[in-house]
């Protein structure tokens, strides 16, 4: 038996039960892994409470798509794996399909990536789905590069601080955007060039200040909301203002009508268009372990929580207080 998390009706943090089950026998590409730190990550949140991209399919449901572990069983038609491998599980399937929040939990192996030497498993659990999203949205879609301005909206969140990261790695230069001045140095000590504080500066002037009016090559948003219109004006002509989250839960206009059909591309983006592209996966997994190997890309984790306490977890990561990234972990 596993310590499992699930939940019986959709809605806030205290609908997790932690309950003792079977994790069941790993069948053809599939294997069994002892789950050692799980990442969480704000989709979590949105399906347990219905508002998620994708329906809850059934109840009892799982819950949990990004972990480290080790790998105790490894289920027919599997190759490059084998039991006892320290792993990391990649953000890549459906909730309703499989989930990660427990002790032992079977996965698809196409989810899965080696663990690099010198990485342990907080790390393992805390350092792909930022990157994953950072560099597909820049690199494989957007085409970020050397000399671009990019603008990061929620920049202290875990893709805001990997997306930080990843725009420097790139040559590109990144600002960041964030709602006070609490975690404007913590910013700046990442890497940020720039830190506009929206509770405090016009952001849209701002951007155009920094970039002697010509606007940001690109801006990536995770709130969406009303305030697109606000960060479009600051999109210089022929940029791009990627929409990778909706922090904001309201909707969202195209606001290129609004101000007179500028040369403005708007596209929603989700990490799912790299880890479904195996050739686009392969040149992520690529970049992101060089980055870990050379110290320019790193997870950057905001706090650990035990398993049982995983309401408590869920509870900070809907406050909007953290920095960086929410690890638990399953060790008794």
């Amino acid at each position: 038996m596993a310590r499992t998390v699930r939940f019986h009706e959709l809605g806030g943090p205290e609908v997790l039960r932690l309950e003792d089950l079977e994790p069941g026998e790993p069948g053809p590409g599939e294997v069994r892994i002892r789950v050692e730190a799980i990442g969480l990550n704000r989709a979590e949140a949105l399906f347990r409470s219905g508002r998620y991209i994708q329906p809850v399919k059934r109840l009892p449901s799982g819950l949990g798509n990004e972990a480290a572990g080790v790998i105790e069983a490894v289920g027919p038609d599997v190759t490059g794996f084998g039991e006892g491998q320290a792993v990391s599980v990649l953000p890549s399937f459906s909730h309703n399909d499989y989930g990660v929040y427990a002790e032992r939990a079977v996965v698809p192996a196409s989810a899965l990536v080696p663990r690099p030497d010198g990485v342990d498993a907080v790390a393992g659990a805390a350092v792909w789905m930022p990157h994953l999203t950072a560099y597909g949205a820049m690199a494989e879609v957007g085409g970020v590069r050397a000399g671009d301005t990019v603008v990061l909206t929620a920049a202290s969140s875990s893709v805001g601080v990997a997306a930080i990261h990843t725009a420097g790695r790139l040559g590109a230069t990144p600002v960041a955007v964030t709602r006070t001045s609490a975690k404007k140095r913590r910013l700046l000590d990442e890497g940020a060039a720039e830190v506009i504080v929206a509770e405090e500066e016009d952001v849209a002037g701002r951007i155009l200040e920094l970039t002697g009016g010509r606007g940001a090559e690109y801006v990536f948003d995770a709130v969406a909301g009303p305030g697109v219109s606000e960060l479009a004006r600051a999109v210089a002509p022929g940029g791009t203002l990627f929409l990778w989250g909706a922090q904001s839960g309201q909707p969202t206009p195209y606001p290129a009508f609004d101000l007179g059909m500028p040369a403005l591309n708007m596209r929603t983006y989700t990490m799912l268009e790299i880890t479904r592209d195996p050739a686009r996966l392969r040149r992520a997994v690529a970049f992101i372990t060089s980055g870990l190997r050379a110290g320019t890309l790193r997870p950057v984790v905001d706090r650990l929580f035990p398993l049982e306490e995983i309401v408590e977890a869920h509870r900070h990561m809907e406050s909007g207080a953290q920095f960086g990234k929410i690890v638990v972990t399953t060790a008794r």
